[in-house]
């Protein structure tokens, strides 16, 4: 080769050199300017239960099931890059050998054998639902793959495919998809499932198993005979897949605790995951149990339970209504967070406050006979009286007479702030306290109603329940003491279980409303607080029903899915006397400045008050208490937040032992039964 024709040798490569390195510079600047549409692909918001399974999924804005798909079978995903592209991981968005042997296969058989978009491609359409059989649409497929593959990892642009496959009517993406037909998540799929979901894809209507089982079917088989002939299973367990029946019905979402589930959303907008404490085993038998209970008692009835933790405060089931889809029930209401009447749940709190403030004890006897309380005169339920009985029977047997006798000598107003304190909140007719609200004259919800029994549970102190993990609070304020909290606990236990219900540690109690409107049923053991609400949303009359008979056997049925946990043991402050071995102003009831019955005297005292410390004081100190009395008749009786500590002194003053620092109540009783009270916080 002559010099010259060398040198025009080498220019004319340096040429081609030239022209192929600006042409591909052009092209990389093409790919480059790419404009991208949003690749943050909106899913559906989940709402989990502590374990992490889904308790209920909701749609995405236009109607579309897609859901999030952080863990999938490996054998699906082999599956899938052997059926659609085998190449996957190494190419760059585009896999010039499969388009040239789709377009050959085309061009010798006159029919399309295989498609040649990489999982890439079909992305890029998806993300931009663009059209497939249009040249135009196949080169933005093209350019929009090469972009993706700039900018995303392998991984991303896989789990954008694993959102966004179409797999029939509106739902996308491979989760959705193994929900609906297998009712499982897909982090472990049979090879059968697997190759179903590959094959669906590729013709989401046509192959839908419910309408084309064959089709379904047939298209599946193809995959699994790809996946034994590269190696992926065995002949005989592709043999085996290809026998299985392909499914015909098209599954439910999950929808547990659906009413709370929405709740939570609202709650929470914006949040894709929602962790809750609820436990799906107890949710499921709550559900269970809500549905049995209104089965064959016509449509209109609803059911509503709250299952918790006292102890830190986590919901662990919660039913808002019966049959949530069924409108002639008002099954959209949520009747843990509706306003009923509580009818008789709220009397163990007024007999709290009355063994907190030294005015009573269970053993006290109390007289059940006609009462006028102004121009009121309150009936019990059956209308019948029952004389002389301890309080621990009035309460056990639910009597109106002696609560309302209570109520009124510790007054509506303190008994309102204490359940109030302990988490009940109220809906009281004229924002007014009465002493009606003892016997159901008020509003409460059950979510309320079950937070103000784990304060029982609890020794007095409320907690706010939550079902978000960290979402519970303890409450600052005491309803009333621990010993208060243990005396009612401990009648409350000795309440009959249901008839047939298993003998079991419980502290409950029931309620009937005023008309059989509302039947419910509130208790609890060391561990757990549990509601029941049986009624009709529209609040019109359910004849016959009574908490004891409707709510009370679903508590108890609720509770044997859980652990016996026993009731605490009595605080030490706790008098556990027989009536007889009491101090004489507890052996009977009187309200305070009432003479208690067969005392008699010529001549009426001063009125019994408490000289020191005053009502509302506040102390510094950090030694023992003097309390002074003037008036009433000896001798005293001085109790500390409940409990007694100077019995029957002849003297009108005692030294109390140092309270600690916080808020404290100091009670003095005479010999005729008359109380004094006073509210003091010690710095």
């Amino acid at each position: 080769m002559t010099p010259r024709r060398f040198a025009l040798s080498i220019m004319a490569v340096v040429l081609v050199l030239g022209i192929g390195a600006g042409a591909r510079d052009r092209f990389d600047d093409w790919v480059r300017t790419t404009g991208l549409p949003r690749l943050d692909v909106p899913v559906g918001v989940e709402v989990l239960a502590r374990d992490g399974s889904l308790l209920r999924a909701f749609q995405v804005a236009d109607g579309r099931w897609r859901l999030d798909a952080p863990v999938v079978d490996p054998l699906f995903l082999d599956m899938l890059m052997l059926w659609e592209d085998r190449r996957f991981q190494s190419h760059g968005g585009v896999d010039p050998r499969a388009m040239l042997r789709a377009g050959w296969q085309a061009v010798t058989q006159g029919r399309v054998v295989s498609g040649g978009s990489t999982l890439t491609m079909q992305v890029a359409r998806l993300i931009e639902e663009g059209p497939t059989g249009q040249w135009s649409g196949k080169g933005r497929q093209i350019r929009l793959a090469l972009a993706l593959e700039q900018h995303l990892t392998k991984r991303q642009i896989m789990q954008l495919y694993l959102r966004l496959a179409p797999y029939g009517a509106n739902v996308e993406g491979i989760r959705a998809a193994s929900l609906q037909w297998f009712g499982k998540e897909p982090r472990r799929l049979s090879p059968a499932q697997a190759a179903l979901l590959v094959a669906l894809p590729q013709s989401p209507e046509t192959r839908r198993p419910d309408r084309f089982p064959d089709a379904a079917s047939a298209a599946r088989n193809r995959v699994l005979a790809r996946a034994a002939q590269a190696g992926l299973l065995s002949d005989a367990d592709a043999q085996a897949a290809m026998a299985e029946p392909v499914p015909r019905l098209r599954r439910a979402f999950p929808a547990h605790a659906p009413l709370l589930a929405a709740r939570l959303m609202r709650e929470n907008p914006g949040a894709a995951r929602i962790e809750t404490t609820i436990d799906p085993r107890l949710q499921r038998r709550a559900e269970e149990l809500a549905s049995r209970a209104v089965n064959g008692a016509g449509r209109r009835l609803s059911a509503a339970i709250v299952l918790a933790d006292h102890r830190s405060g986590e919901i662990l089931a919660e039913v808002g209504a019966a049959d949530w889809t069924d409108g002639s029930s008002a099954g959209f209401v949520d009747m843990t967070r509706a306003w009923r009447s509580p009818g008789s749940t709220l009397k163990p709190f007024v007999y709290g406050l009355a063994f907190d403030d030294g005015l009573a004890h269970p053993e006290t006897l109390i007289e059940d006979r006609p009462t006028a309380f102004g121009r009121w005169q309150p009936q019990n339920f059956d209308h019948m009286f029952r004389g002389t009985v301890s309080l621990k029977n009035a309460l056990i047997w639910s009597l109106n007479i002696p609560v309302v006798k209570l109520a009124d000598a510790v007054g509506p107003n303190r008994i309102a702030q204490a359940l109030r304190r302990g988490g009940i909140d109220l809906r009281l007719p004229g924002d007014a306290p009465g002493l009606a609200l003892v016997l159901g004259g008020g509003g409460v919800t059950l979510e309320g109603l079950t937070q103000g029994y784990a304060a029982l549970a609890r020794g007095g102190q409320g907690v706010t329940l939550s079902a978000l993990p960290g979402g519970s609070t303890l409450r600052q304020t005491r309803m009333f003491g621990a010993g208060a909290a243990w005396q009612v606990g401990d009648v409350l236990a000795q309440n009959p279980a249901p008839h047939g219900a298993r003998l079991r540690p419980m502290a409950y109690k029931t309620g009937t409303s005023y008309g059989h409107r509302d039947a419910l049923a509130v208790g609890y053991d060391g561990a757990h607080v549990g509601a029941v609400w049986l009624g009709r949303p529209d609040g019109t009359p359910v004849p016959g029903a009574f908490g004891g008979e409707l709510a009370a056997p679903v508590l108890f049925d609720l509770f044997d899915a859980l652990p016996a946990v026993a009731l605490p043991p009595p605080p030490p402050q706790v008098l556990t006397l027989p009536g007889s071995a009491l101090p004489l102003p507890l052996r009977r009831f009187s309200a305070p400045g009432e003479v208690s019955a067969g005392i008699r005297k010529a001549t009426q005292p001063d009125a019994l008050r408490l000289t020191y410390p005053p009502d509302g004081a506040e102390i510094d100190t950090s030694g023992p208490l003097v309390a002074k009395v003037r008036g009433g008749r000896g001798p005293w009786t001085f109790l500390l937040n409940g409990q007694p500590i100077a019995i029957s002194s002849s003297r009108p003053e005692a030294m109390l032992p140092y309270p600690g620092a916080g808020f404290a109540q100091l009670t003095v009783i005479d010999a005729d039964g008359a109380a004094a009270h006073a509210a003091i916080r010690i710095h």
